[in-house]
């Protein structure tokens, strides 16, 4: 059930996503799309888009390509994409963001929730990114505290935390740095069990059933979103308390997120798709970064695993799957 809108940085979408038009007047743009795999959420840039006068087959042609996991495909899709000479390029993750910056460097790039942009040097800063790439910036690794400590309201004797995520993707070592500090200041341990390829995920649980710990945080990219319903299942039959990123993984099953909203965060990108092709330079767009954000929780999970959720945690949340 609802408890509370999602508000905050991104809140004011509804100044922005009005029905505009694009500039120049029959032009027909043409737009990369790189990901590993389609979300649901990216329809929320394309929902923008279409506020803003964008309408595929009529003034928009979308080249999508998806990795389907496999990271070293976006070089060659970034290859693609300026054969095609497309008018801008939009990359759901750090990976593509990499693999589009070298080779597209006259290509204007946004990433709608990139993680970690400046600790993985995507971009030169928030104000001034540089380049040819601009967006919006995730917050994963500034919520490793909030995060175990809400894990720890739900697991009172927790002492053991496995953290799994994806080693070969850059952007995820500043967050596994800011939870190993955030677990110390909490009197935690966490141990890592990492994933480079989706043949790691299988091999991940069975290290992580062999070591037993009391609850599991996901460093949420691409990769491990497209295998959430394999976590999801190992969390629940193994009876493991998950936090996650986002409500995607608790509306699939996950115990509970806490984090940006994906959707809007790509509506949002579609603002600066906008920009880029009425004009704008990347270089001159800010990257924006989300100041408010949402906990989900997911009654049903918690009941089918024997854990109690505590009220005050309940009151809270901005949305429970009952």
């Amino acid at each position: 059930m609802r408890r509370r809108e999602f508000l905050g940085g991104l809140g004011a979408t509804a100044a922005w996503a009005h029905a505009g038009y694009a500039q120049q007047p029959g032009k027909v743009w043409r737009m990369g799309f790189l990901a590993h795999g389609y979300e649901k959420f990216y329809d929320g840039l394309f929902d923008g888009l279409k506020d803003l006068g964008y309408q595929e087959g009529r003034n928009l042609n979308v080249e999508r390509r998806y990795a389907e996991g496999r990271s070293e495909r976006f070089k060659e899709f970034a290859t693609e994409m300026v054969r095609l000479k497309v008018d801008v390029i939009v990359v759901s993750t750090t990976p593509a963001g990499f693999a589009v910056k070298s080779p597209a460097t006259d290509i204007p790039v946004v990433f709608p929730n990139a993680i970690s942009p400046i600790e993985s040097g995507l971009i030169g800063s928030l104000a001034h990114p540089g380049g040819n790439i601009t967006g919006g910036a995730a917050q994963t690794a500034a919520l490793s505290t909030k995060r175990l400590e809400i894990l720890k309201e739900v697991v009172p004797r927790l002492s053991r935390v496995a953290v799994l995520w994806n080693g070969a993707n850059p952007a995820l070592s500043y967050p596994w740095k800011l939870t190993q500090d955030a677990a110390d200041q909490l009197h935690v341990k966490v141990e890592p069990f990492e994933v480079r390829s989706p043949k790691d995920i299988e091999t991940a649980f069975a290290k992580m059933t062999e070591a037993k710990p009391d609850a599991l945080i996901v460093l949420q990219d691409a990769l491990t979103l497209q295998h959430r319903k394999e976590i999801i299942d190992f969390t629940v039959v193994k009876r493991l308390p998950g936090m996650f990123v986002a409500r995607e993984w608790v509306t699939a099953g996950g115990l509970m997120s806490y984090g940006e909203n994906l959707a809007e965060m790509y509506r949002r990108g579609a603002y600066f798709v906008d920009k880029i092709l009425k004009g704008a330079k990347p270089a001159d767009l800010p990257v924006e970064q989300v100041t408010k954000f949402e906990m989900i929780i997911n009654l049903k999970t918690a009941q089918a695993m024997g854990w109690t959720v505590p009220p005050e945690i309940l009151a809270t949340a901005d949305d429970v799957i009952e």
